[in-house]
């Protein structure tokens, strides 16, 4: 199947940091962390909002 192992995880790894830089690998995990959690606050307060319309029909 698809499964990745330790080297393939290796070599993509080294291949980030060739392409990014290790200094701004920080930033880029930062960013992804809050885009990550922007997306799963919004989902929240969409379910949220869905089901008080759904109350007040």
């Amino acid at each position: 199947m698809m499964g990745l192992g330790v080297t393939e995880l290796v070599i993509i790894l080294v291949i980030v940091i060739v392409l990014f830089g290790a200094s701004r690998l920080p930033q880029i995990g930062r960013g992804l962390g809050e885009g990550i959690s922007n997306f799963k606050r919004s989902m929240k307060s969409g379910q949220d909002g869905d089901s008080e319309s759904k109350t007040k029909s």
